[in-house]
C-alpha cells in the first residue's frame, strides 16, 4: 500500500466548509481590532485607558469561560446545532456593538461576541469527519483560513472604517456570523467509524464522558492545553512589538499588510513540508519540538535585530510566523488524536479555554513588559515561556503513523 494518503472527496470538501465557517468568522472578529481602539476613544467615556483595554480583552475573558461549555454541549448535543447556536450569539454580540452609543454597551456586546465561543465544537466536528491520517492538513487548512482572514482584514479594515465607522464594521462581523451559521446549517454530513475506538454515540454519553478532571490531569493533554496557552500568549504578545517594529523602521501603519501578505504566505509554504514528512514517517514529536525550539531562537533574532535594519526584521517575522502557524496546525491535530473519541468535544474546549486564556494573558504581560523595558523586554519574556514550554514538551509521546482508514468516506451535502 502506498504511504502517499490523500484526502476523500468527502474529506475535502468537509475541511473547505469548516475552514470557510471558522474563517469567515475569524474575518468577523478580526476586521474591528485594527481599529478597534480609536473608535472607543472616539464615544463617551472612552478616553480612559481602562475603557480601552476592557473592550479589546473582555471577547478573550468571555470565550475562555464559555470554550468548555460549547465543546461538551457538542459532545452531548451534536456539533451543527451548537456551532450554530454559537455563531448566532457572535452575531447578536456584533449587533449590540454595532448600535452602542456608550462604552458600556460596546463592552457588553464584545462580551457576547466572546460568549458564541464554538472554536472547540469546529475543531471536534472536522476530527470527526476526518481520518487520523489527513487530519493535521485539514486542521493546517482551518490554520490558512484564519491567518487569510487576518491578513484581509488588514488590507480592508482601516478603508472601511474610514467610510462606515465602527457601526459598519460591526454589521459586516454580524452578517458575516450569521452567513456561517447558514453554511453551518446546510451542512449534511455523518462522521466516519473511528476503528480505534469503535462507534460512539455521541449523544449519548456515560456519566465518566463528561468528567473533566481526568482530561485536565491527563499528562499528554496538559501539556498540550500548556502549548496552545504559550503559543497565542506569545502571538498576542509578538503583535504588541512587531508593528512598533515595522512603525519604527518607517513603514506607516496603513501599509503593514504589504509586509505581513508575503510573510504569511512564505510561512504557509514553509510549513507544508515538515507536514507532510511528519505524517509519512510517524515523526510529530521531533518536528513539534523543533517549531518551538524555532521560535525561542527567533525571539533572540529579533533582540539582535533591533537597529540591524528592515531585511533582518523581515525574516525575523518570517521565521516567526512559519514557527506559530507550524505548531497551531499540529496542536489541535495532536489533542483530536489524544483525548477520548466520546471526549473530543470537551477536550477541545479545556485545549480553546487555553488558548483564550493565553491570548488575554499575552496581551497584559505584552502591555506590561513594552511599558517597563520597550520592546526588548517583551521579547524576553516570550523566550523564557518558549523554553519553558520546550521543557515540558520533552514529555510528549510521539503519536506515530496515522492509521490507514479501512472504512469507506460517507458524502456530504449529496
Amino acid at each position: 500500500m502506498s504511504d502517499k494518503v490523500v484526502f476523500s472527496p468527502f474529506e475535502r470538501r468537509a475541511s473547505l466548509a469548516l475552514s470557510a465557517v471558522y474563517g469567515l468568522r475569524m474575518l468577523g472578529l478580526f476586521l474591528v481590532l485594527p481599529v478597534l481602539a480609536l473608535g472607543v476613544a472616539d464615544m463617551p467615556g472612552g478616553q480612559e485607558p481602562a475603557a480601552i483595554g476592557l473592550a479589546m480583552g473582555i471577547y478573550g475573558l468571555t470565550q475562555a469561560f464559555f470554550q468548555i461549555p460549547f465543546g461538551l454541549a457538542s459532545d452531548r448535543l451534536g456539533r451543527k446545532p451548537v456551532i450554530a447556536f454559537g455563531l448566532l450569539i457572535f452575531a447578536a454580540g456584533s449587533f449590540i456593538a454595532a448600535w452602542a452609543d456608550t462604552v458600556s454597551l460596546l463592552i457588553l456586546g464584545r462580551a457576547l461576541q466572546g460568549a458564541g465561543a464554538v472554536s472547540a465544537a469546529v475543531s471536534a466536528f472536522l476530527a470527526d469527519l476526518t481520518r487520523e491520517e489527513v487530519r493535521a492538513r485539514a486542521m493546517a487548512m482551518v490554520g490558512v483560513s484564519i491567518g487569510l482572514s487576518f491578513v484581509v482584514s488588514l488590507v480592508l479594515a482601516p478603508p472601511l472604517y474610514g467610510a462606515y465607522g465602527l457601526e459598519g464594521l460591526f454589521l459586516l462581523t454580524g452578517g458575516l456570523a450569521v452567513l456561517a451559521a447558514l453554511g453551518v446549517l446546510r451542512m449534511r454530513a455523518r462522521p466516519p467509524v473511528d476503528t480505534a475506538a469503535g462507534d460512539v454515540n455521541l449523544t449519548r454519553l456515560t456519566p465518566e464522558a463528561i468528567k473533566a478532571w481526568p482530561l485536565l490531569s491527563h499528562s499528554q493533554l496538559w501539556r498540550l492545553n500548556l502549548g496552545i496557552f504559550s503559543l497565542m500568549a506569545v502571538q498576542t504578545a509578538m503583535f504588541v512589538a512587531i508593528p512598533m517594529g515595522f512603525a519604527d523602521l518607517g513603514l506607516p501603519l496603513q501599509d503593514h499588510w504589504k509586509a505581513y501578505l508575503p510573510l504569511l504566505l512564505i510561512a504557509f509554504l514553509g510549513i507544508v513540508p515538515p507536514i507532510f514528512w511528519a505524517e509519512k514517517k510517524g515523526r510529530f514529536r521531533p518536528v513539534f519540538l523543533a517549531a518551538v525550539a524555532l521560535l525561542a531562537l527567533t525571539m533572540l533574532g529579533f533582540l539582535a535585530a533591533e537597529g540591524q535594519g528592515f531585511v533582518v526584521w523581515l525574516v525575523c517575522v518570517a521565521l516567526f510566523f512559519t514557527g506559530f502557524n507550524l505548531l497551531e496546525a499540529l496542536l489541535p491535530s495532536w489533542v483530536s488524536r489524544v483525548a477520548p473519541v466520546g471526549q473530543r468535544g470537551l477536550a477541545l474546549g479545556i485545549y480553546n479555554t487555553s488558548q483564550s486564556l493565553g491570548l488575554f494573558t499575552g496581551g497584559l504581560v505584552g502591555g506590561l513588559m513594552l511599558a517597563a523595558h520597550g520592546r526588548a523586554g517583551i521579547f524576553w519574556a516570550c523566550a523564557l515561556l518558549l523554553v519553558f514550554w520546550g521543557m515540558m514538551a520533552l514529555g510528549l509521546k510521539e503519536l506515530g503513523r496515522r492509521r490507514l482508514s479501512t472504512q469507506p468516506s460517507p458524502s456530504i451535502g449529496e
